[in-house]
């Protein structure tokens, strides 16, 4: 289906963040949007404001009229929804024209310049800080982000004359294969989604795949020093990136007293003077990608100051709540060992001397069967460590899996404790805290504002 034919746009799994900032895209162009998401959620009812109607029953009966007639309606689902969801098998059976969400994706990259992130970890960040540095250069574009950037307030941005698209390309089901990139960085492939890919190297080999997407004169940034090989046409250019090495690097790193600066080296042009506006040590390396991307996609060195220093991050990603000489509260979205690794290694360098805490939930069953040694190993940099149960998402348990695993292998040293999450509330305000990190993809950051709220009211 032609995207000039599609009248009405109907998605299964609507609330997913992915997900919405499609449903968004095509509000925005006068489409009819409806869906269905199993419970609700912050987003789902932004979504209901913003003009989509959702519904939360799995039934045929709730699907509007309007997305009914096979003709001119689009179904959009994401992966996580099973093929035996009423909904969906209705529409399969009445042949309508259905897609996963990256499949629409893949469609816009057909039709503008897809500036795509891939990588196990960092992809979120990455993206939104090339889009803030776009959206406000003279090129402006289009976006579909992971995360909420905070910039912004949403997942999404419209551009009506820019022929860019930024896109964060997910390795899940190997959602990003769907693609065709003009330029992608690839932050990282450290294997995850064994439960998809089965090894590391059908992992690995999923990323080599991916570089072959890219379309002739266009470029691939890497990250240094990754295992997975590059497959790209012989006209689109590669380059390497890192903090401190590559083409693109940084130079001159200066950290003190909230404050980061640093200068931008480039095969193109050297940028000096870069200071975060969202200043976390790991920020820096995920800034050189960032602007690597947009300085090829044609941004002056001014824009890139500009866009770097205006930036503030994503929620949920190294997300300061409270931060003040009596406490200081954050949550992060980190659910991958390497990603808890680069969380802790940044809080623990910005915090030398004072307690940390991390309250971390798990995600999935299969993630901890897999590398419950690895979150062990990360999360032992810090000084007390609180485990939830394992949020189970899309899977049924696996027997002798749980967060025990992980409490068994945490360092000598780390003060550890299991607590329910339904006691976690409890928990922080009869406990004592330096700084609180709140760690996980789960249903845990539900309990963020009013683990603020107590934290406030305790330490005023």
């Amino acid at each position: 289906m032609e995207l000039k034919d599609i009248k009405s746009i109907y998605f299964i799994g609507a609330g997913g963040i992915g997900m919405s900032a499609i449903a968004r895209y095509f509000m925005k162009k006068g489409k009819e949007v409806a869906g269905y998401d199993k419970t609700p959620s912050n987003l789902t009812r932004q979504l209901e404001q913003e003009g989509m109607n959702i519904h939360y029953d799995e039934n045929i009966d709730s699907i509007p009229q309007t997305c009914k007639n096979k003709e001119n309606t689009l179904v959009v689902y994401t992966p996580a929804i099973p093929e035996s969801h009423k909904e969906l098998a209705y529409f399969r059976q009445e042949g309508f024209d259905i897609e996963k969400r990256a499949q629409v994706l893949g469609m816009l990259t057909r039709t503008h310049k897809g500036l795509c992130f891939a990588g196990t970890h960092g992809k979120t960040t990455t993206s939104t800080m090339c889009a803030h540095i776009m959206h406000q250069s003279k090129h402006d574009c289009n976006a579909f982000l992971g995360g909420i950037s905070k910039n912004y307030s949403t997942n999404y941005i419209l551009s009506e004359d820019s022929d860019y698209v930024v896109i964060e390309a997910d390795e899940f089901d190997r959602s990003f294969h769907q693609l065709r990139p003009w330029m992608s960085v690839i932050t990282s492939t450290d294997p995850d989604h064994l439960d998809i890919y089965g090894t590391k190297e059908a992992y690995l080999e999923s990323f080599r795949h991916y570089t072959t997407l890219i379309q002739p004169g266009g470029a691939l940034i890497v990250h240094k020093g990754l295992e997975m090989k590059a497959d790209v046409d012989k006209d689109v250019k590669t380059y390497e990136y890192a903090l401190d090495e590559g083409d693109f690097h940084a130079e001159n790193i200066k950290i003190g007293n909230g404050k980061i600066t640093f200068d931008f080296i480039s095969p193109i042009e050297n940028v000096t003077d870069i200071e975060l506006g969202h200043p976390i040590p790991i920020n820096i390396e995920n800034g050189v990608a960032a602007m690597a991307m947009a300085q090829l996609a044609g941004c002056t060195a001014e824009e890139l100051r500009n866009g770097m220093k205006t930036y503030r991050g994503v929620d949920r990603r190294f997300d300061f709540k409270i931060n003040n000489e009596n406490i200081v509260f954050l949550s992060d979205y980190a659910h991958h060992p390497k990603e808890i690794y680069q969380s802790a290694k940044s809080i623990r360098e910005l915090y030398k001397n004072k307690k940390i805490t991390a309250i971390f939930q798990p995600h999935l069953y299969t993630r901890t069967r897999d590398f419950y040694k690895d979150f062990a190993d990360s999360l032992s940099l810090l000084d007390r460590v609180v485990l939830c149960d394992i949020y189970p998402a899309r899977e049924e348990p696996i027997p002798g899996v749980s967060s025990q695993l992980i409490l068994d292998n945490l360092k000598p040293g780390v003060e550890k404790r299991l607590v329910k999450k339904e006691d976690i509330l409890d928990f922080v305000a009869t406990d004592n805290f330096e700084v609180l990190l709140v760690l996980g993809a789960g249903d845990l950051d539900n309990y963020v504002p009013q683990i603020a709220e107590i934290l406030l009211n305790k330490y005023k």
